[in-house]
Formats: structure tokens, C-alpha cells, sequence
């Protein structure tokens, strides 16, 4: 059996059943686009960690197929990922003899910077917003007082959001994507997690301006225009042009999230807390990510001691 044959009965009876739908179409995607045309024809008898390898660097120097360029790290992660599953499946039923994937060594990984915006940033917005003439803008600000995704604040519906208790319950996800019927539209999926699953307490101060804006809503959707759905690519670009027109420097809309973290641990969150808000696996998540937030908020608390001296 040629690895493309295994690859296509691997996702149709292994994965399709315990991965999430956005998974499915990534997997796919990598296996279509970039180890198909390298890899397919090879027996998978006679993948070796040799084979493995040569591929991985070849990724990493001309993967791009658009540009002929090489791959990011993280990029050819993903694809490793993808092979190193597929053929530990085939060791675990028995197709193959030997496990060779343990040998691949993955490129070290690109670390993204965390970005957010600044308190005065986060003021032009907030500001820009509520003069916005777009009522479903309204989202940038619940993003930036909740730490919710993108796709989780879009796939909310009214009947997620408990105004009277000032709760949120995030159960869904959605993304762009090509539909059952191949054209492109807006698909929804569960939680990111499991911890992803989870309830979000608003502040206060916002349930008045969203019991204003629920009374100028007429569909299901939390956050929606006047034909309803937003795509998430027409509501990320929404928000860069935000940015464009307030002369702030450009952040993706995840900054929001990262901005809500940040004043969450400079006011005294707790990690812990945080963590379960944000939706992380662990509190060592949200330690490692946001390191730097407490190391200035430590840092502003020893000066404010040294203020004693």
C-alpha cells in the first residue's frame, strides 16, 4: 500500500471520527497540497527516517509553493504533525513493522510575539466604537472586556448571552471555510477545547449597553449586520480599518484577547482565573504566555514599595 492510499483511508475511518470538523479540512488540506505530491507514490514500507527527513528540509527550504520559497517552522510542524500520526496509526494496527517517526526532528518553532494594545489604544477604540454608526462594531469592545476568539464571539447566539445573570456561555466556534455545497461561507464547530467550553462574567458596567443594542438586533445572532451572518474575514477587516482610520498601528484581532489578558493581570487577576476565563488548558498556559505582563505588573508593585522608602 503507497502512503497516498493509507493517508486517504487513515483521515476517512481515523480521523473523521474523534477530530474536529476544523481539523478535518486542515489535515486535508496538508495532505492534498504538500505530502501527496512528495510522498504519495512511496510504499509506506519504505518510509524511512532518512525519507522523513529529506522531506522536512526540503519544506523548509522550497515548501511555498506559491513562492518557491521555504515553509515557517511552524508550518512544517503542522505537516510533521499530520505524518507522524498517520504513520504511528499504521504501526499501532500493524501495517508497519517499524515506528520511524519517532526519529524526525521537528524545526524549533517560532515563538509569536504577544501583542496588545496600549491603555490609551484601547480607549481611541473603545471610544471609536461607540460613536460607530455599525452597531455590530459592538463586539470589538465585548472581545476586549472577555477575551473571547473571534470565532467565538460570532458564533454566539442571544441565547447564549444571560443578560440578567451577566453571563456569557461559550459552547461554539465558527470559521470561514467551503461548505457541503463547495461554495465559501461560514461554518460553525465546537470549542477550540474542552476547557474552551466555557462561562465568561461581564462586567457590569456592560449589560446597559448591551440590553441597548439587544433591542436594535433582529435575528438569533449575538453579533450580526443587516443581513445577519458576519463572515469572520469581513469582521477582522472591519477592525482593521478601525485601526486605519484611528492611525494605530496594525494588530490582528486576536491583540483583543491578548489586551483583555493583560489588563486582567494588571489590575490583580489571579492566573488562575484568568486561565479559566481565557479558556486554557492549564493556568501554565496563560503563565508562560503572558510572563512578561507579570513581570512588569511585579515590577510596578516594587516600585510603588519603594515608594515607602
Amino acid at each position: 500500500m503507497n502512503y497516498e492510499v493509507w493517508l486517504r483511508e487513515w483521515l476517512e475511518n481515523y480521523v473523521k471520527f474523534t477530530a474536529k470538523e476544523r481539523t478535518i479540512r486542515r489535515y486535508t488540506e496538508i495532505i492534498n497540497q504538500h505530502i501527496i505530491p512528495k510522498l504519495g507514490n512511496i510504499e509506506i514500507s519504505e518510509l524511512d527516517s532518512i525519507t522523513l527527513q529529506k522531506f522536512v528540509t526540503e519544506m523548509l527550504h522550497s515548501g511555498n509553493k506559491r513562492t518557491g520559497r521555504g515553509l515557517s517552522s511552524n508550518s512544517v510542524n503542522s505537516i510533521i504533525t499530520v505524518i507522524k500520526v498517520s504513520l504511528r496509526t499504521a504501526y499501532n494496527i500493524g501495517l508497519l513493522k517499524i515506528n520511524v517517526v519517532d526519529k524526525i526532528q521537528r524545526p524549533k518553532s517560532n515563538e509569536k510575539q504577544i501583542e496588545c494594545f496600549t491603555a490609551n489604544e484601547q480607549k481611541k477604540i473603545e471610544r471609536a466604537v461607540f460613536e460607530s454608526k455599525k452597531r455590530s462594531m459592538i463586539g470589538i469592545v465585548v472581545c476586549l472586556y472577555t477575551g473571547l476568539r473571534i470565532g467565538e464571539l460570532l458564533a454566539l447566539e442571544w441565547s447564549d448571552v444571560d443578560l440578567t445573570g451577566g453571563i456569557i456561555s461559550v459552547t461554539k466556534t465558527c470559521f470561514d471555510g467551503k461548505m457541503s455545497n463547495g461554495e465559501f461561507g461560514r461554518l460553525t464547530d465546537v470549542p477550540k477545547t474542552i476547557s474552551s467550553n466555557r462561562q465568561i462574567p461581564l462586567p457590569k458596567q456592560m449589560i446597559p449597553l448591551l440590553k441597548a443594542y439587544k433591542k436594535q438586533c433582529n435575528f438569533d445572532y449575538f453579533i450580526c449586520n443587516k443581513k445577519g451572518i458576519i463572515s469572520v474575514r469581513t469582521y477582522q477587516r472591519c477592525f482593521t480599518s478601525l485601526l486605519e482610520r484611528l492611525h494605530i498601528p496594525h494588530r490582528g484581532f486576536h491583540a483583543l484577547r491578548h489586551t483583555f489578558a493583560t489588563r486582567a493581570l494588571e489590575c490583580g487577576m489571579d492566573v488562575k482565573t484568568l486561565s479559566e476565563i481565557l479558556g486554557h488548558k492549564s493556568p501554565t498556559i496563560t503563565l508562560n504566555r503572558y510572563a512578561h505582563s507579570l513581570i512588569e505588573h511585579k515590577r510596578d508593585m516594587m516600585n510603588q514599595l519603594g515608594k515607602l522608602l
